[in-house]
């Protein structure tokens, strides 16, 4: 909703027929920096055998929101693609939900926080399509790869309460934007979606962790980048 406001605001705030930097795209170069919120929770497959356990009722991932800073690279691939890589360092914060139960009454829901800070290493390819007054659409794709720098994978052994997660992860992000030439930098809000492929789950013989067969990362991103 915020990228909405900001892009309605900013067709008012310009004059269309002034055409600003008009060669800014013919740069093999250029960078700048982002500033974006995420909302990031769990897709999670639960144990083959998990209707029969006598304990559990229900495992739940809650989204929860985070900042990202990202430092933005560009490298011009002809008129219509660039490729970006844009390393950032992301706040991320999920929460399980458990409902247990037992042989008379379903008990309270007992939630698991899980913070994460990620050095995140994406890689992406962007089709832009063609320019309009000071506007331009694009969508962009690609992989990305992360670093967590505070998993909670090296943690006690004997400490049940915690749902330990290993510390690096890999999957594949989408997205869709849109460029904004003002006169003296471009502003381009984006959303994506990043899905990831690696088993984050530290599998233990516990009430919080045996539910779970495995449990993968999910992220909605909204990004203002400045270049």
């Amino acid at each position: 909703m915020a990228g909405f406001i900001i892009i309605s605001f900013a067709s008012f705030a310009q004059k269309p027929w002034i055409r600003n930097q008009e060669n800014y795209d013919e740069n093999l170069l250029h960078f700048g920096f982002s500033l974006g919120i995420n909302s990031t929770g769990f897709r999670i497959q639960h144990t083959p055998d998990f209707k029969l356990l006598d304990s559990i009722y229900i495992v739940e991932s809650r989204p929860q929101s985070g900042l990202n800073l990202g430092i933005i690279s560009n490298l011009r691939l002809g008129p219509y693609f660039d490729l970006r890589f844009v390393p950032a360092l992301s706040f991320a914060s999920r929460v399980l939900d458990y409902t247990f139960h037992d042989s008379t009454a379903v008990l309270p829901v007992i939630s698991k926080k899980v913070e994460s800070t990620f050095i995140e290493l994406p890689l992406l390819l962007k089709y832009k399509s063609e320019r309009y007054h000071n506007y331009r659409f694009y969508v962009l794709g690609g992989g990305k790869y992360s670093i967590d720098l505070v998993s909670q994978a090296k943690v006690k052994e004997d400490d049940k309460q915690l749902v330990k997660l290993i510390n690096n992860d890999y999957g594949y992000e989408i997205g869709v934007g849109m460029d904004i030439y003002f006169e003296l930098f471009k502003f381009s809000p984006e959303i994506k979606l990043y899905n990831g492929l690696n088993n984050l789950l530290v599998k233990e013989e516990s009430a919080f962790s045996s539910p779970i067969d495995k449990m993968f990362s999910r992220t909605v991103l909204v990004t203002f980048n400045f270049e």
